[in-house]
């Protein structure tokens, strides 16, 4: 109940601090149509970077080769074109939505709901249990990095695991979707029902207008609200949009069996139905506050440091978000101490 009531707090403190700095900042409505990067993270890729169409997928519940999370679509956004970069915690992303649009007809079934990690052991694991909606959700994540690969570098075409490397083990690829722990860590995800956790998904694909259980179409556009008002959500938004750069992971446990499965695909844009203007590759609309003249310390923005603020920080203590005054990854005495001496 502790947790419940202080993850509610959290979230409402960070929900507060971006109603508080609506009227003390100027707010920029930023719309990417197409990214600069996406990418099929399949060991199996042959094509990195190029493909018309991408799809996700888990691997066969209970197996200890692969990902569980196998087939995992990265897209990136340059976003400084529109949203400057360079603003630390002064800048707040109020709204954050990815659309991304079907190009597989009827073959898998809408689930808009996450299903727990037990639906993805095997079946003859005592902790396993039927899922109880049709189909899998397809779910937005972060991305994180291992092998020396990081934000700046990883390209679409970069490699899928280091050279010599078994790219069939799990937990070899250079990125991969992420998520955050409750000590705030960035972690990888694309294990967890074999880790037996559910990670923190930041949007789920939504189809307007129809039924969960229903066939998709091709040419349906899935949208996923980012949970900006989670605060490790919004610090990873702000990390990236302050570099000038913002990847995400789409992920889906969807069942399959060895080269078979009704999974989901998207359109990539190097499509050549995008090419012709008769489909759309995935986009991001951005908006965000941008309060570049308030304190460091004034996390609501009001122009005051104060017992507000106070209240934020100690919110968020031993998160990442808001409060992490100085972007260590967490909130801490280091940060209430740069509060404090700019109280005001």
């Amino acid at each position: 109940m502790q947790t419940v009531a202080r993850a509610f707090l959290v979230s409402a403190t960070v929900a507060t601090a971006m109603a508080a700095s609506t009227a003390n900042a100027d707010v920029i409505n930023a719309s990417f149509p197409s990214p600069t990067l996406d990418r099929w993270m399949y060991p199996f890729n042959s094509t990195p970077g190029t493909r018309p169409v991408i799809s996700t997928f888990g691997s066969t519940p209970g197996a200890t080769d692969f990902d569980s999370r196998d087939g995992q679509m990265l897209v990136g956004f340059d976003t400084v074109s529109q949203v400057p970069s360079g603003h630390g915690s002064a800048l707040t992303v109020t709204r954050a939505t990815l659309l991304v649009e079907v190009s597989n007809n009827l073959i898998f079934q809408y689930d808009d709901t996450t299903d727990p990690w037990q639906c993805f052991v095997a079946t003859t694991d005592p902790a396993w249990r039927a899922d109880a909606d049709a189909g899998q959700p397809v779910e937005c994540f972060g991305v994180g990095f291992r092998n020396g690969w990081s934000l700046q570098t990883f390209q679409e075409n970069t490699a899928f695991a280091p050279a010599g490397t078994n790219s069939l083990a799990p937990g070899v690829r250079n990125a991969f979707a992420a998520s955050f722990n409750t000590s705030g860590a960035l972690i990888d995800v694309s294990q967890s029902p074999r880790q037996r956790f559910d990670p923190k998904v930041f949007g789920t694909g939504k189809i307007a207008g129809l039924a969960p259980g229903s066939l998709v179409a091709a040419g349906s556009t899935m949208r996923f609200e980012l949970d900006v008002a989670d605060p490790s959500v919004q610090s990873y938004l702000r990390t990236g949009i302050d570099s000038g750069r913002v990847l995400l992971a789409l992920s889906s446990l969807t069942f399959v069996q060895q080269q078979a499965g009704q999974f989901p695909s998207f359109i990539a844009k190097e499509n050549v139905y995008v090419q012709l203007g008769l489909a759309l590759p995935a986009r991001l609309e951005l908006d965000v506050q941008m309060g570049a003249t308030c304190a460091l310390a004034d996390i609501d923005c009001d122009g005051h440091v104060n017992g507000s603020d106070l209240g934020i920080l100690l919110g968020n203590w031993g998160n990442a978000g808001p409060g992490d005054l100085n972007n260590s990854g967490v909130t801490d005495g280091s940060d209430l101490g740069i509060l404090l001496g700019e109280w005001h």
